[in-house]
């Protein structure tokens, strides 16, 4: 019997996220319709400190790429990295259209060039609406963050609207004049909103998060009293505080240079684009500030989160080719160290102080402010939106929890709220949502070098294992008859300083020796069995004698 209109159900919306859910970075999260896909956000994340060597870490796109032929396009809120640092390495597997506003699709035509790789870039623009594929129609809000031309976005599919925060925070005072248009998200809240996913970066904060010009009025007294040479470290993309900086660097009768690549090039992109606002003779080139005295000169630079290799860093250990630190150089690192990096910025305040400079961070002065909501502002959206369904999205574990519990305290039904991972499904039908039982494959995919996937787990502990004990080669020569015809002689790598144990590297050799002789002699000539033996009497007797493990590498030559 065919089914009347009356029995006839939609198909379900899958929200699915692949990165971003008990973490910090790489967020991505797609939306599943019938046969179509789209894509928020391709993100990625740094390292944490057991992943040795790592460059950075990137989504699993192996769902994507079984299912490249449903995907209808990558829109994206904003340009930090964690929204937008995984792109190329999408964009090498799967041709995508890409959709941002200018300063976003600036940055990845940046990054882009950087890896040889062509897009489909397409600009939106915060007011407009436009559709992917059959299903999703995506309202594009002006928002509120960080970084300027961030969006929020209203998707329209056939299960109901879909509101994505993107990174947000409310300030009605930005710097470039355009707060979050809250008088749209009071209109789609209106209209019904059937699921929220909402950013929980600060969920766990109570309060609101300050306005930027509050860091504007910081910095401007801060360099009316400065003597010296001022170098300030903030994040590349922070284009507002590069524009406040360089306003109070004018007030001040100072020029402006900039250090790092990467500030350099977004500088570049954001007077390009109309977003920096500077003077002309203002910026100057950092080869040409030897020519100007140190109490009329600012040096914007990248490295406020202590990386190695970044400006900052080279400026304080001495390696910088064109920065010197002085005595007495005011430097200033306008942010607060992102989780997991408090060690590395703690390393390069202490050199800065060791090398005779004045340093002022985050514990000193008002010199950051968060770009995401804490409780009070999250309080508002959900107010606003009224959501049925509620996701809470960009954050650790605790950060979900917190949020899923501030939306449970505004009356939204604990049912309704579905803290989950990445991976898992979620499954909005005309009845109800819930979580399906399988789950999409959202591994994080490490990136060494060039190599992208080619590490794991195994060899992330082996690099460990490296570094805490260090490495023993034993090399020896044995006969097709059975006999040892030289060695076996061992060479040590991170394990101890041979030439002070002598005696302990002589004993050991003799262990190996003792245990491939005892092997031959027992008729054992499968190699894999020899160096079992070598390598098991080898590491108990260091064992014993150190209480180390270093790992130990036989190798056999047949002659």
């Amino acid at each position: 019997m065919a089914k009347t209109k009356k029995d006839w159900k939609l198909p379900s919306l899958k929200v699915i996220p692949i990165g971003g859910l008990n973490e910090i970075g790489k967020n991505m999260t797609l939306l599943e319709y019938d046969d179509e896909i789209m894509i928020i956000d391709c993100g990625m994340s740094f390292p944490d400190d057991e992943m040795l060597g790592i460059d950075v870490v990137i989504p699993d796109f192996s769902y994507l790429i079984a299912n490249r032929d449903k995907i209808k396009g990558l829109v994206l809120t904003h340009g930090h990295e964690d929204h937008i640092g995984a792109i190329p390495y999408l964009l090498r597997d799967i041709k995508v259209p890409v959709y941002g506003t200018r300063l976003t699709i600036g940055l990845v035509r940046n990054k882009l060039e950087e890896h040889n790789i062509i897009g489909d870039l397409k600009i939106i623009n915060a007011g407009e609406s436009f559709k992917l594929g059959s299903y999703f129609e995506i309202e594009a809000i002006r928002t509120t963050h960080s970084i300027a031309d961030s969006i929020c976005m209203a998707i329209n599919t056939p299960q109901g609207v879909v509101f994505h925060s993107g990174d947000f925070k409310i300030d009605y005072t930005p710097v470039d004049g355009d707060p979050i248009d809250l008088g749209k998200l009071a209109e789609i809240g209106e209209r019904g909103v059937r699921l929220m996913l909402c950013d929980s970066t600060n969920a766990t904060r109570p309060g609101f998060t300050q306005s930027e010009r509050v860091v504007g009025r910081t910095l401007e007294n801060i360099f009316r009293t400065a003597k010296n040479r001022i170098i300030i470290a903030t994040f590349s993309s922070n284009v507002h505080r590069v524009q406040k900086i360089i306003e109070n660097a004018i007030l001040c009768g100072r020029k402006v240079a900039v250090s790092g690549r990467s500030m350099e090039k977004v500088v570049k992109l954001a007077i390009e684009l109309g977003y920096l606002n500077i003077p002309e003779g203002e910026l100057v080139d950092l080869k040409m500030t030897r020519d100007i005295p140190d109490n009329q000169l600012v040096i914007i630079t990248t490295g406020s989160q202590g990386e190695p290799m970044s400006a900052l860093s080279r400026i304080a250990s001495g390696e910088h080719k064109g920065i010197k630190l002085k005595p007495g150089d005011m430097v200033i690192l306008s942010s607060t160290p992102v989780p997991g990096n408090e060690k590395s910025v703690s390393n390069v305040v202490n050199k800065l102080f060791e090398a005779g400079a004045d340093v002022i961070y985050s514990d000193i002065a008002e010199i950051h402010v968060s770009g995401h909501a804490c409780q009070e502002e999250l309080k508002l959206l959900h107010s606003l939106l009224k959501p049925q369904y509620f996701m809470p999205v960009h954050g650790e574990f605790r950060h979900l929890i917190s949020h899923a519990r501030l939306a449970e305290a505004l009356g939204e039904k604990k049912e309704n709220i579905f803290v989950i991972e990445n991976g898992d499904i979620l499954n909005v039908s005309e009845d109800e949502a819930f979580v399906e039982p399988k789950k999409v494959e959202a591994d994080a995919i490490l990136v060494d070098g060039l190599g992208v996937g080619d590490v794991g787990n195994i060899v992330l502990r082996d690099r460990k294992h490296l570094s805490e004990s260090g490495l023993i080669i034993v090399v020896a020569a044995i006969a097709q008859e059975g006999y040892v015809v030289s060695g076996p002689d061992l060479v040590s790598r991170g394990f101890v300083y041979v030439k002070e144990n002598e005696e302990l590297m002589e004993y050991a050799r003799q262990v190996a020796l003792n245990a491939l002789d005892k092997a031959l002699d027992s008729g054992i000539r499968d190699w894999n069995t020899l160096k079992a033996r070598v390598r098991d009497a080898l590491s108990s007797y260091i064992y014993e004698v150190t209480m180390r493990s270093p790992i130990i590498l036989p190798i056999f030559l047949e002659v």
